[in-house]
């Protein structure tokens, strides 16, 4: 099945998990409406900013490293596969997300960003914690 431009940008921007693309810089070029609900900026209001809008500040470094090694050798550590990390949301309130990774490419291959596909998980790990500490 092939889809047309306007259909893929229609499933993209009504996809239920957040989905978040940026250059080769890290800055926002993509942020559908479920980003918008899960971290509380507009669309207007992410695009053009750093990822760090949503990177909480001790995580930063260890995002960056990862963020330029996978564009530089153009594979990601996880290879797809979820990870668990924390994230912040406009109000300055913390969010468990749990967020899949993916380099972009252009026709030869060469990285022109990440996208990272988001989903809010905070209840759960929060009420995992819970029943462990009981």
């Amino acid at each position: 099945m092939t889809m047309s431009t306007d259909s893929a940008a229609l499933i993209l921007e009504q996809l239920a998990d957040a989905l978040i693309f940026a250059d080769t810089d890290g800055r926002i070029g993509g942020w559908n409406q479920a980003a918008a609900d899960l971290f509380g900026y507009r669309a207007d209001e992410a695009l053009g900013q750093s990822l760090d809008l949503i990177i909480p500040e001790r995580l930063r470094p260890a995002h960056w490293r990862g963020f330029e090694a996978a564009i530089q050798s153009g594979k990601t550590r996880l290879s797809g596969k979820p990870t668990l990390t924390k994230a912040i949301h406009k109000d300055g309130s913390k969010r468990f997300v749990e967020m899949t990774f993916a380099l972009v490419s252009d026709a030869n291959g060469k990285p022109v960003g990440s996208v990272a596909v988001a989903r809010d998980v905070t209840e759960r790990v929060e009420r995992e914690r819970a029943q462990g500490a009981a």
